[in-house]
C-alpha cells in the first residue's frame, strides 16, 4: 500500500473560529494507483492535497495520521517535512502556471532548484523527461514568459517530478487549459506513472469526465468529508450516493439535444463548515432523505473497493 489517510482532520483558522475543511477522511492508495478526486468548491479537495505536502499558515492539524509507503508523514511539523517534500510527496500546485520565476531562464532555475535540495542536476534525465511531455530541449534557454499556458504546465510538472516522488498530487492542472491542451496534459501525467516516474497519483479535478479518462479509482468529497469512493467505471456506471448521483447526472453528454435531456443541478448549497449540522451534511439536498440521516453515516464497504456513505446505500 502507497498511502494510507486515517481519521484526518485539518482546520482553517478564522477570527469567526475554525472551518472544518477536513472532518474525518480516510481512504487508501495503492502502488500504480491514480485516484481522482472530485467534488464542488469547498468540499476540501484542494486542503486535502496541500495537506499532505505542506500546510499554509491558517491550517492546522487537528487529528488523524498519514502513512506514505509504511512511514508516517509529520504532516503538522513543516520543518519535519521537508525531508520528505519533493522526494517522497511532490506537488504540481493548482496555477501552476504562475509558479515559475520570470527573471530565471527554465534551464537555469532548474538546475537551482535541484541543488536547494542536496541533488546534483541530471541533464540526461531533465532532457528525458522533455521528451515525455513533448516539450522541445530549447525550453531550458528560454524564459517563462515565452511559453505557452500549456508549456509552463508541463514544465512544472517535469520539475515537480525530477526527484521520483512515491506520491504526485496534481491540483486542478488543467483547469485554465482549452480542451485539446487538457487532454494532452492529463495522459503527461498518466504517462509519469505508467513509465515509473512516480508511484502513484492524486489527480485533484471539478471535472469527473476528464478524471474518467486517466483515473483509476475516483472520490467524491462533500463538506469536509468523503462521500462515495470507487473503481472509476462504477463511479460514472453506477453510483450509490445521491450527490455522487445528482454530479453525473448534471453532466451534458455528446450528441444529446437539450430538449431531448434537461440537464439538472443541484439545488441548495452546501452547509457551513464553521459549524456543519450533524448527521449527513448532504442531507438539506438529498431527495432520498430520511429520519436516520440525523446520525452521521459511516464510509461502508458495499462492495469490493466501494465504499459509500449514505444509510440508503
Amino acid at each position: 500500500m502507497s498511502l494510507r489517510v486515517s481519521d484526518l482532520k485539518v482546520h482553517y483558522r478564522t477570527l469567526r473560529g475554525d472551518v472544518r475543511a477536513l472532518d474525518g477522511v480516510s481512504f487508501e492508495l495503492g502502488d500504480a494507483e491514480i485516484l481522482g478526486l472530485a467534488g464542488e468548491s469547498g468540499c476540501g479537495k484542494t486542503t486535502l492535497g496541500k495537506s499532505l505536502i505542506r500546510m499554509d499558515g491558517r491550517m492546522r492539524h487537528v487529528g488523524g495520521t498519514v502513512e506514505l509507503d509504511g512511514t508516517e508523514l509529520p504532516i503538522g511539523d513543516d520543518r519535519r517535512m521537508n525531508d520528505f517534500r519533493f522526494h517522497e510527496v511532490s506537488l504540481v500546485p493548482q496555477y501552476s502556471m504562475s509558479a515559475l520565476n520570470p527573471t530565471r531562464k527554465i534551464g537555469k532555475m532548474v538546475g537551482e532548484l535541484l541543488r536547494s535540495r542536496g541533488v546534483t542536476p541530471d541533464t540526461a534525465k531533465l532532457l528525458g523527461r522533455l521528451d515525455a511531455v513533448g516539450l522541445p530541449h530549447e525550453v531550458l534557454d528560454r524564459y517563462p514568459i515565452e511559453l505557452s499556458g500549456g508549456m509552463k504546465q508541463r514544465m512544472v510538472m517535469v520539475i515537480s517530478t525530477l526527484l521520483d516522488p512515491s506520491l504526485l498530487i496534481a491540483d486542478e492542472v488543467t483547469s485554465a487549459l482549452d480542451v485539446s491542451t487538457q487532454k494532452a496534459v492529463a495522459r503527461a501525467l498518466a504517462g509519469f506513472r505508467d513509465n515509473g516516474f512516480v508511484k502513484s497519483m492524486i489527480f485533484i479535478t471539478h471535472d469527473i469526465s476528464l478524471t474518467y479518462q486517466i483515473a483509476d479509482t475516483i472520490m467524491v468529497m462533500y463538506a469536509g468529508r468523503l462521500a462515495e469512493k470507487a473503481p472509476a467505471r462504477t463511479i460514472v456506471e453506477a453510483p450509490r450516493h445521491p450527490y455522487t448521483r445528482m454530479l453525473i447526472d448534471s453532466l451534458p453528454e455528446v450528441g444529446v439535444r437539450h430538449a431531448d435531456r434537461r440537464l439538472s443541478g443541484i439545488a441548495g448549497s452546501p452547509p457551513s463548515l464553521l459549524d456543519p449540522p450533524a448527521g449527513c451534511r448532504f442531507r438539506d439536498r438529498c431527495p432520498l432523505a430520511f429520519d436516520r440521516c440525523a446520525e452521521e453515516p459511516p464510509a461502508a464497504e458495499i462492495a469490493p473497493d466501494h465504499f459509500v456513505a449514505c444509510w440508503k446505500a
